[in-house]
């Protein structure tokens, strides 16, 4: 058997790392049945490792470019320039050029020939690498193919290839490559055909793009193509552009553009016969590879060839329920704030926490409204959504108004199933001590739990925490009273804003009134950490070393220092009180303010910067001192109208809804993610069993077991550690994708739009949250311990769960990508009189961190000065 070539018949998807994404793909292909593939074969991996082994140069400059940060252009491309030089020097020795020749002879010497590279870290399921190596086509004999070959191999060193692999954490060294030599086919039109729509990503929908001439214009983005959509073996859209230009092959070698002639520039490049055959053609191909494909092909004398097929890799999966029927699925992490994908642990923790059916893609969680939709409740499912998020309200109005659903028929607010909806319109005036009662309930609970778990390990803590979960719904979230009661406030604050907006034309009325309100716990964490850098500020030694220090064991440092004692003390009930916070914290798996205090420095090292002593008890009384005059201000003015002290008494009875309840708001989640925190420790302790008996090699690898196999891994002390492996990559491809909020059961993802034409130019439109106009610069935050902020700076971010929250009192505005009227974020920033605007789609992309910004919070949009 050949060592350095292999045609396509002899390969497969298990000789990847011989002959590389692109070759496997093309082997496999050329095994499908009526699939018609250009003949051609492999330079395999073998012969790059034979060229590129034992080079000093080649080693060193390797070894350099692995210490390289994709920040560091100009070094990518001095080094990656320097490599190609020496590979495309390297002479290829005499047993490799002997192979490709008697290869060459069997195709046809005289015949011309594309050459392509095939990388091993190329076409996967999970990194296309597409474009990232070099093509060279219509290559004619074996001086010129030799040459080719050496730069394909060189290649693998663009400057794009080296800042992809950087960005996707793969190691240069360990990166082959394999260079394909395929007979050239000279088509009359070419063009690329996705399985699965790109735009839509519904999976039903086949999309082809077709040009004139060789298919390298349009994958290069030269020329214009038709664009066709095949739905259910029929064409459901066809567009026609104006093709200017081809590029065609030449006679001697090598590819030139040429002109299309005016009258065939509007011509259909497909007919509609050879649209539905290769419609079928391509789901042939995505059945025999098992997931949608982006595939290369071409026409000539009235044959598809087909070139190259790849998995699409930017899909977002779609959660499986597989009963045949119609699903739309809401994303649960923008309800909750948190959009990053999950482990496996935190997932299957977080649908036992849920009152109803969660379904797991691409590391989030999403529920089915479907049944929903077509039932009476249609109509309070789609308002409480717009309220939470309107992004996803107007979705889901697409989706109702485009018929995917029939209308219901009358009946109360209630689920397909029977289950009576809960009363989201509810007003109910309790006595305001409820909820001192209703935290002192949940306090005792939590003590209850720290007392009874220490008791508890093996299976019998696994049972013991799946039933406090199962109760924990029940004791916060679903208890009729705590649900009514800051159900009651945000009613009273809708309604504020509403009748505000009607009888005084004044917008958001009820933010001012809801800022410095009792018992929001939440907002309390943000202004007793402004308390803890006045604890600290009196010691010069202990903040010059909290400056400086990466030490996670930094705590236990301090005594050394004058008043470190009382500083590590201070901490200490700090992080008793809240520690068991972090971002992204409904996922049980992510590291909590306890385990690593280090992550709070920079936030208690800007207080310190950037506020004077005493500035936590300032900030509440002037919200206080600013909800009082506009509750008076209000009142006045209602008095002067028509019907003025009803008005005026009613409204004072809204206000005193918000104001005794709106702080619970953020009890109920808080009270969840304290116990989590106990659970956690005691699973930790758990694992580290396991690592004692040597069943997983860290105590953190539970994080990629769900909770029933988790179970099972304590009981029978048996784990088949590929699984663990597979899920830590699994988990860093979730990490790459942007869940959607709304997706169908088709794949089809359904993007909601503001409709507002009321704005600036070139604003940049949200939700208004909190009210109020700022300017700033812009500070792009996408992880805290980076947080280092100035006075005036306006923090812009994905998500703000409550860890988020002691920011606010640093930064003078806010700007999210997720959130809506109530969500947890916005209902502090309110609080701290921030004004804010969430929902903003793609904010961290499209502000710059440090650009000056206005943000407009009364109105809902940002604008870049």
């Amino acid at each position: 058997m050949n060592k350095y070539v292999l045609f396509f018949r002899e390969t497969d998807r298990s000789k990847l790392m011989i002959t590389g994404g692109k070759g496997a793909n093309l082997g496999e292909l050329s095994g499908i049945a009526g699939i018609q593939v250009p003949e051609g074969f492999c330079v395999t991996t073998e012969a790059y490792k034979k060229i590129t082994a034992n080079n000093p140069e080649l080693a060193r400059l390797l070894d350099e470019l692995t210490h390289v940060e994709v920040e560091e252009r100009e070094k990518i491309s001095q080094l990656t320039a320097k490599i190609r030089t020496v590979i495309e020097n390297i002479s290829i020795p005499k047993d490799i050029s002997e192979e490709i020749a008697g290869a060459l002879a069997k195709s046809g010497e005289k015949e011309a020939f594309a050459v392509r590279s095939s990388a091993t870290a190329e076409d996967l399921p999970t990194a296309s690498f597409a474009g990232q190596q070099d093509t060279y086509l219509n290559i004619i004999g074996l001086p010129s193919i030799l040459e080719h070959i050496s730069k394909c191999w060189a290649s693998l060193f663009t400057e794009r290839a080296v800042t992809y692999r950087i960005q996707n954490g793969f190691d240069h060294r360990k990166i082959q490559l394999s260079v394909i030599i395929q007979k050239m086919i000279f088509p009359q039109v070419a063009g690329i055909l996705f399985t699965a729509d790109p735009v839509s990503s519904n999976r039903k929908v086949l999309s082809i793009d077709a040009s004139f001439g060789l298919g390298e214009a349009l994958v290069a983005g030269l020329v214009n193509a038709d664009n066709y959509k095949v739905r259910d073996g029929k064409i459901t859209g066809i567009k026609i552009p104006a093709k200017k230009l081809a590029i065609h092959a030449m006679k001697d070698g090598g590819t030139k553009e040429v002109q299309i002639a005016p009258e065939q520039q509007e011509t259909q490049a497909l007919t509609h016969d050879q649209i539905l055959e290769l419609a079928r053609t391509g789901r042939k191909i995505e059945a025999h590879f098992g997931c949608p494909q982006d595939i290369e092909w071409c026409l000539a004398d009235d044959t598809f060839y087909i070139v190259q097929s790849r998995p699409i890799t930017t899909l977002f999966p779609i959660p499986e329920i597989n009963d045949g029927e119609n699903h739309i699925y809401l994303s649960v992490g923008h309800q909750q704030m948190m959009t990053d994908a999950m482990k496996p642990l935190g997932l299957s923790l977080w649908r036992l926490t849920a009152a109803r059916p969660m379904y797991p893609a691409g590391g989030r969680l999403f529920v089915d409204i479907a049944k929903e939709l077509a039932s009476p409740a249609r109509e309070v499912i789609i308002d409480v959504a717009g309220k939470n998020d309107p992004l996803i309200k107007d979705a889901l109005l697409t989706v109702v108004e485009r018929g995917d659903f029939s209308s219901p028929a009358p009946g109360e607010n209630q689920t397909p199933g029977g289950k009576k909806l809960p009363d989201f319109k509810v007003q109910i005036e309790y006595d305001p001590t409820i909820v001192a009662e209703l935290i002192g309930n949940a306090r005792a609970a939590l003590e209850e739990l720290k007392q009874s778990i220490q008791t508890k390990s093996g299976v019998e803590l696994i049972d013991f925490i799946l039933e406090d979960i199962r109760q924990l719904t029940n004791r916060n979230i679903s208890e009729p009273r705590s649900f009514g009661v800051f159900m009651t406030a945000m009613n009273a604050s809708y309604w504020i804003n509403e009748k505000m907006e009607e009888w005084l034309g004044e917008k958001n009325a009820a933010d001012k009134l809801s800022q410095s309100v009792p018992n929001n716990v939440t907002s309390e964490m943000g202004l007793e950490l402004l308390d803890v850098a006045d604890a600290i500020r009196p010691y010069p030694a202990v903040t010059d070393y909290l400056q400086h220090t990466k030490d996670d064991g930094f705590l236990d440092k301090l005594p050394q220092f004058e008043g470190g004692q009382k500083i590590r003390d201070v901490i200490l009930a700090y992080l008793d009180k809240y520690g068991m916070r972090c971002p992204g914290e409904i996922d049980i798996t992510r590291t909590r303010w306890s385990e690593k205090p280090l992550t709070l420095l920079p936030l208690i090292l800007s207080n310190i910067k950037n506020h004077e002593p005493g500035a936590s008890k300032r900030k509440f009384e002037q919200g206080l001192q600013e909800a009082w005059q506009k509750e008076q201000d209000l009142l006045t003015r209602l008095q002067q109208l028509p019907g003025g002290e009803e008005k005026a008494a009613e409204t004072k009875r809204m206000i005193g809804l918000v104001r005794n309840y709106i702080g619970f708001r953020e009890y109920p989640k808080y009270a969840i993610i304290g116990r989590y925190f106990v659970h956690k420790q005691a699973l930790l302790k758990e694992a580290e069993k396991l690592v004692q008996a040597r069943v997983i090699r860290e105590k953190e690898d539970i994080y990629y077991l769900y909770f029933e196999e988790l179970r099972e891994v304590i009981r029978t002390r048996q784990l088949d550690e590929r699984i663990i492996r597979k899920r830590k990559e699994e988990q860093k491809s979730f990490e790459k994708l942007h869940p959607p909020r709304v997706i169908t059961s088709d794949g089809e993802i359904i993007a909601g739009a503001y409709k507002r034409k009321d704005l600036p130019a070139g604003a940049i439109v949200g939700l208004a949250v909190s009210s109020g106009l700022v300017e700033g610069r812009a500070r792009v935050i996408l992880n805290m311990e980076n947080a280092r902020l100035e006075d005036g700076d306006i923090l812009v971010t994905a998500f703000t769960d409550p860890s988020w929250t002691p920011l606010f009192v640093s930064v003078k505005g806010l700007v999210t990508e997720v959130g809506g009227l109530m969500s947890h974020g916005t209902v502090v920033a309110r609080e701290y009189g921030l004004p804010a605007v969430a929902g903003v789609e793609n904010a961290t992309r499209l502000i710059k961190d440090g650009q000056r910004i206005r943000v407009n919070g009364t109105d809902g949009y940002v604008e870049i000065l």
